[in-house]
């Protein structure tokens, strides 16, 4: 579980960059063509890009946080299974991870967000 939660925050990491360096070196090269035709063309391909970026993020994180509650959900079945006597305490561990696992998914909606209206 460590190992799918550090796959996850690098992939997630690793396309977030990718699209702000592709949009960031873009948005450039549109400054330096001066014909409008050629800045016409970037802005489109940069749109693009953004709208890319943006899905890529979204889709990583949320496929992650997925996968991760799924396991969570599973681990705490187990342990309930194992000690019922237990299920408050594992109740409430599970749903401050569902929450922590949430928010880091939310996080990433902000970011595609801000990648597609703000960049």
């Amino acid at each position: 579980m460590k190992h799918l939660k550090r796959i996850s925050i690098i992939l997630a990491a690793i396309i977030l960059v990718m699209g702000v360096v592709t949009i960031s070196g873009m948005s450039a090269q549109a400054a330096a063509d001066t014909t409008e035709a050629a800045a016409e063309a970037a802005a489109d391909n940069t749109t693009g890009m953004k709208a890319l970026a943006a899905a890529l993020a979204i889709g990583i994180v949320g496929a992650a946080g997925a996968v991760s509650m799924g396991i969570s959900i599973a681990k705490s079945n187990e342990g309930v299974a194992r000690q019922p006597e237990a299920a408050g305490k594992i109740q409430t561990q599970l749903m401050l991870g569902l929450v922590f696992i949430e928010t880091a998914i939310i996080y990433a909606l902000i970011v595609a967000i801000l990648i597609v209206f703000v960049m």
